[in-house]
């Protein structure tokens, strides 16, 4: 059986119970390291936290597991998993997901984008959307997702009650954006007074949809610095500062937008932001393809975080992040889909595509050139990294409690199942012999989708799938 939950909101989000699971876990613990646990049990609390883990034999585990309301062994051939960290979904773009993608990116937000986005005033259309995007990347695996709102604060706060009523962990943003140039006169803020105002009030009602749970949390989102004023990038880092919320817009995403910021500013997107005060511990920085190694040293000095968004840089970015060199450079990373700059809604199809583009840029892409000058040496990474981007580093860039499966961590995790299911028509199958725990892992990483993912929780709830 593999049902989500999004047509039973409320018995999912009314079981609140403790449990011991007993299976093989896969995670990346470090930027090199698969951490394979073979039948280890696993025990949550009725609050969602991992109290206990190891063999079910250890002591503390076998104590746990006693008290824990139900016991749950997974059929042959699961997987369990930390569920996936999308660092950058637009929302109210999901109904224009796979289309317009041979625009440049300044012409796809004018023709498709902002109509679109300018739909959400009318509170059914947002509601249906909302409904239908939230339980499809809980599908998917993704259990914490940032997510642009739009600039309707009433629009943006129903998409917070519907993280919240379908348990998915978020941070949602209104989209902050007023500047002549950058918007169009139907779809911006009044005034830079305005916006910090509506910004004000969305963050306020944010979290009142999550009182006392915090599993839902607002974020102040200009949407980036060519369709903000001075004055309201100013304005949204003093909320910032005042309210203690995270930030997150795009920065220095493609040639357009990093020459904008030279030629508006003097400096760089990063050195901007940080002038307004939106370059902060927890700061979302969307893309991010073009910044310099003097910005990198900024973002790595203020502990700000880079959504790398692979797919949608193929579009719209003119380059390949250079994922290893910001590493290296002590930069915090993790993967975004950018739905619908990104033509799919699942995070580990980002993982293949961040180690597919990372060999584009590794190798090169002009042939006239030798090979010892096609390509950018060292730059290539693996499924391994690319998961811990996905999970452990991209928790980190949020300062959120998940990423991997651990006692004093919440329990967000995806359960997969590797038989390929009864028809066979899934491409992932685990074969014994001639698959170890690395090309397994692998093969989950690259294959995996919605048909074998069976269970998915956030905060020890069931939220997609079920445990039977």
């Amino acid at each position: 059986m593999h049902r989500t939950c999004a047509g039973a909101v409320i018995a999912c989000q009314s079981v609140r119970m403790s449990f011991a699971i007993s299976a093989t876990v896969m995670q990346t613990p470090a930027r090199d390291e698969l951490s394979v646990l073979e039948g280890v049990t696993i025990v949550v609390d009725d609050a969602g936290e991992i109290v206990a883990l190891g063999p079910a034999s250890q002591p503390d585990v076998a104590v746990a597991a006693e008290t824990a309301t139900r016991r749950w062994t997974p059929p042959a051939g699961s997987i369990l998993l930390p569920g996936l960290v999308d660092l950058h979904v637009h929302a109210p773009q999901w109904p224009q997901l796979g289309t317009g993608l041979d625009l440049p990116l300044e012409q796809w937000l004018f023709q498709h984008t902002f109509p679109l986005e300018a739909r959400y005033v009318d509170p059914a259309f947002a509601g249906a959307v909302w409904r239908r995007l939230v339980p499809a990347l809980l599908a998917h695996g993704t259990t914490t997702a940032v997510y642009f709102g739009t600039n309707d604060g009433h629009a943006t706060d129903m998409l917070a009650g519907a993280c919240a009523e379908l348990g998915q962990r978020a941070f949602v943003g209104r989209v902050a954006m007023d500047h002549p140039d950058g918007t169009p006169s139907w779809y911006r803020d009044a005034s830079p007074t305005a916006g910090v105002a509506a910004s004000e009030a969305s963050i306020g009602a944010i979290r009142a949809v999550d009182a006392g749970r915090g599993l839902v949390q607002p974020v102040v989102t200009p949407r980036f610095t060519p369709a903000c004023t001075d004055a309201l990038l100013a304005g949204l880092g003093e909320l910032a500062a005042a309210s203690g919320t995270l930030v997150q817009t795009h920065c220095s995403e493609s040639d357009w937008a990093h020459g904008y910021a030279l030629d508006r500013f003097g400096t760089t997107d990063a050195s901007a932001l940080d002038r307004f005060g939106l370059l902060r511990e927890g700061t979302v920085l969307a893309h991010a393809n073009h910044v310099t190694p003097d910005d990198a040293s900024l973002l790595a000095g203020r502990r700000a975080g880079i959504a790398h968004c692979p797919l949608s840089n193929a579009y719209f970015a003119n380059g390949v992040l250079p994922v290893q060199r910001l590493l290296d450079q002590g930069v915090r990373i993790g993967l975004g889909t950018d739905i619908a700059g990104g033509a799919s809604p699942s995070l580990l199809r980002q993982c293949h595509d961040a180690v597919t583009m990372s060999r584009v840029a590794a190798d090169g892409v002009d042939v006239r050139q030798p090979a010892s000058l096609r390509g950018v040496p060292g730059a290539a990474i693996d499924t391994v990294t690319a998961f811990w981007l996905a999970t452990l580093s991209g928790a980190t860039v949020l300062g959120a409690p998940v990423g991997l499966l651990e006692v004093g961590r919440r329990f967000d995790a995806f359960l997969v199942d590797t038989t390929g299911g009864d028809t066979g028509a899934s491409a992932l199958h685990v074969w014994p012999e001639v698959d170890d725990h690395a090309r397994t892992f692998e093969k989950i990483v690259r294959l995996a989708g919605p048909s074998d993912i069976r269970c998915v929780w956030v905060d020890g709830r069931v939220v997609s799938g079920a445990m039977v």
